[in-house]
C-alpha cells in the first residue's frame, strides 16, 4: 500500500513539491508576524517599481508568497488543479504551463501599466502595488487544460472562462484581473502544442469538478463578481458552442481520382475485308 501511495506521488512530484514549498513559506511568514510578512511580500512583488530596479528575481519569488488569506482555504483547489494537469500534460508541461502564465502575464501586465502611468490614466501609486501569488500561473495551468477537454465540449470550455474573465476586469476594473485573464489565454495557446493528453478517468474528471470550482473562485472572488461571472460564463460558452455547430462541415471530395479523371473514348479500327 506504501509504494502504490509513493507511486501515486511521484506522478504529481511537482505538485506535490510546490505545496510542500507553499506550506513552509506560508508558515514561516505567519510565525514571523505580520511585520515582517508585509516587508516579505513588499521585496517580492514583482510591481513596476522592483522590476524597474532590476529586482528580476520577484518573478520567480513572488509565485512562493501568497497572501491570499489562509492556505487551508485555497490549497487543495489548487493542488487539485495542477495534479489534474499533471497528470494529462505530465510534469514538464505542467512547470511550463504555469511559468508561461506566471512570468508572460507578469510581463504583459507591467507593460501595460507602464503606459497608462506614462499616459497619466494611472497614478503613480500603482508603481507600488503588491502583487504576488499564484494566481497567474494557476490561471494559466487552467487555460492549459482546454486542449485535453474533449472537443465536441471544448468550445464551450473555452467561452465559459474567457467569458469569466471578460466580467471580472469589467467588474473589478484591476489589473491583477487583467493579469489573470492573460495568463488565461496564454495557457490555451501553449496547450495547443502539447500534443496527446492523457485518457480520462473517473477520478481525473472529479479533480476537473473541484479545480474547475477553485478556478472559478480564483478569478471571481466576490459577491458582484461571482453573480456577473456567471451570467456571462453561461453566455459565451453557448455563444463558442453555437459558433461551432453552425461552422459548415468541409464536404467530402466525390469520388475518386480515377473517376473525376476525363474518359478516352477509342474507336476501334476496322479492317477491311480484302486484305
Amino acid at each position: 500500500m506504501m509504494f502504490g501511495l509513493l507511486r501515486a506521488l511521484a506522478r504529481i512530484r511537482v505538485t506535490v513539491a510546490y505545496a510542500v514549498i507553499l506550506t513552509g513559506v506560508s508558515s514561516v511568514l505567519v510565525a514571523l508576524g505580520p511585520r515582517v510578512q508585509n516587508r516579505v511580500i513588499s521585496h517580492a512583488s514583482t510591481n513596476l517599481h522592483n522590476l524597474s530596479h532590476g529586482h528580476l528575481g520577484t518573478l520567480f519569488v513572488s509565485a512562493f508568497v501568497i497572501e491570499a488569506g489562509p492556505i487551508y482555504v485555497w490549497l487543495p483547489g489548487l493542488m487539485c488543479l495542477m495534479a489534474l494537469a499533471e497528470l494529462m500534460w505530465r510534469s514538464r508541461r505542467l512547470v511550463v504551463a504555469f511559468a508561461i502564465g506566471h512570468i508572460g502575464a507578469t510581463l504583459l501586465v507591467a507593460v501595460g501599466l507602464t503606459a497608462a502611468v506614462e499616459l497619466g490614466w494611472l497614478s503613480t501609486d500603482v508603481t507600488r502595488a503588491t502583487d504576488v501569488g499564484m494566481s497567474y500561473g494557476a490561471s494559466a495551468v487552467l487555460g492549459a487544460l482546454s486542449a485535453a477537454i474533449p472537443s465536441r465540449l471544448r468550445p464551450a470550455w473555452i467561452g465559459w472562462w474567457i467569458a469569466i474573465a471578460v466580467a471580472v476586469v469589467a467588474v473589478n476594473r484591476d489589473f491583477t484581473d487583467v493579469g489573470h485573464g492573460m495568463a488565461l489565454v496564454l495557457g490555451v495557446l501553449a496547450s495547443t502544442r502539447f500534443g496527446h493528453a492523457a485518457r480520462w478517468t473517473p477520478t481525473r474528471c472529479l479533480l476537473l469538478l473541484v479545480a474547475s470550482a477553485f478556478g472559478f473562485l480564483m478569478l471571481a472572488n466576490n459577491t458582484p463578481t461571482l453573480i456577473a461571472a456567471s451570467g456571462l460564463g453561461v453566455v459565451g460558452a453557448a455563444l463558442a458552442q453555437a459558433v461551432v455547430w453552425r461552422r459548415p462541415a468541409r464536404q467530402p471530395a466525390s469520388g475518386s481520382a480515377a473517376e473525376r479523371a476525363p474518359t478516352l473514348h477509342v474507336t476501334p479500327l476496322s479492317v477491311p475485308d480484302h486484305l
